[in-house]
């Protein structure tokens, strides 16, 4: 089983696919200095493995490591992704 992440920008989203077909996603939208993530899909055959935590925890980290933007959780599951993950909370728009 392949698990492959990947910062998908033309479709303005994070997908992790596993053997080559979408398992989880986090959408996006950038404005400004901020970047909202949007909705996290996970597939329904998929769900119950902690696959939209991996791909959160991927898009967080590549929004900390490759820019300045500041995170704003609209989806309700990044928003509970934050807050099991105090830790990471400076990352977020105030």
């Amino acid at each position: 089983m392949g698990k492959e992440f990947k910062n998908e920008t033309e479709s303005s989203r994070y997908t992790l696919r596993i053997d080559g077909e979408i398992a989880s996603a986090v959408d996006y939208k950038i404005s400004g200095d901020s970047i909202s993530f949007t909705h996290t899909f996970t597939d329904a055959k998929r769900r119950g493995q902690g696959l939209a935590g991996e791909i959160v925890e991927f898009a967080v980290n590549d929004v900390e490591q490759s820019s300045n933007l500041r995170i704003v959780p609209m989806c309700w599951y990044v928003g509970e992704w934050f807050d099991k993950h105090p830790d990471r909370t400076q990352l977020l728009s105030r």
